[in-house]
């Protein structure tokens, strides 16, 4: 419950500043999270990326404002609109009428109303899952750099992982694969946070995506190695078409599973262990860090 606390102060802070330019660092800070974590949770549990609220809320607000008889271009500029056309753009995108035409009497806009975080136990769907707390150990594989966008990383990845399929990469890391834990991982790291007195610290981490395996081998060419953290992990497994399968799997632990869970989220590396990666029906698991709540 702490967590979706945390969760409903930083939807506070977006209403309080929607005149202003939302730092997305801060909401993480206030979540007690990474940026990128709290970008993931988001877009889970609301549906749409955190951009795409912030905007619809701030167009909802300018409507509004326009129909009580404020000026476009005053309206656009406090809204944070570089200019009257990029406004109008944006404004009939989502009302379906331009600025000028909501200031007429009777104009139709629509509203996307502040959202509420709650907790909804549903029990219709089980999930097989264990903890298990495992020592730091090492993976070699592909590296790509990602970016602090968590939509452009969705796109991103899967392309990766054909790349890495294509060009033989992956059938040279079976034979690497010599320790726990056996398969082939998908891992994502520096998206860690460090916190102190409940404010976020910025540690100019990396953020990147390996294509891997455990292995005390040698580093290839080509390749690179990363000693994931000893944590405690949530373990999680699924199975079938991908990428749909795991990406549900990762939306029901995230808005099902964690607020309710009696851990949270521990900002470490995020795993996708695949035991089976035959994309038409694949057997994974997904491993995420978490620490007990206090």
């Amino acid at each position: 419950m702490e967590w979706v606390t945390r969760l409903e102060n930083s939807l506070d802070y977006i209403e309080k500043n929607l005149t202003d330019e939302i730092d997305f660092e801060h909401l993480a800070a206030i979540a007690r999270c990474s940026t990128y974590h709290y970008q993931r949770v988001f877009s889970y549990m609301v549906g749409v990326p955190l951009a795409v609220y912030i905007r619809r809320r701030k167009l909802s607000l300018a409507g509004v404002e326009l129909q009580q008889g404020a000026k476009v271009i005053d309206v656009a500029i406090k809204y944070g609109y570089e200019s009257p056309n990029s406004f109008t753009r944006a404004f009939k995108k989502q009302h379906n009428i331009t600025p000028s035409q909501a200031q007429q009497e009777g104009s139709l806009l629509t509203s996307y109303p502040r959202i509420k975080f709650h907790i909804t136990i549903k029990g219709d769907e089980e999930m097989e899952y264990c903890i298990k707390t495992k020592e730091a150990f090492r993976i070699i594989g592909a590296k790509k750099a990602l970016s602090t966008d968590i939509e452009e990383n969705f796109k991103e990845t899967p392309l990766f992982w054909q790349q890495v399929a294509t060009d033989g990469t992956l059938e040279k890391l079976i034979p690497l694969m010599t320790q726990e834990p056996k398969g082939i991982m998908g891992v994502s790291v520096g998206f860690e946070s460090d916190f102190e007195d409940k404010k976020e610290v910025s540690n100019n981490k990396e953020l990147s995506y390996y294509i891997a395996v455990a292995s005390d081998q040698a580093v290839p060419e080509n390749m690179e190695e990363y000693i994931v953290p000893p944590f405690t992990w949530a373990i999680f497994s699924g199975q079938g078409a991908m990428p749909q399968a795991i990406q549900e799997l990762e939306k029901k632990i995230v808005t099902d599973w964690l607020p309710s869970s009696g851990y949270e989220y521990a900002n470490g590396p995020d795993i996708e262990l695949y035991l089976d990666a035959n994309p038409a029906n694949a057997v994974f698991e997904v491993w995420l860090p978490v620490v007990k709540t206090n």
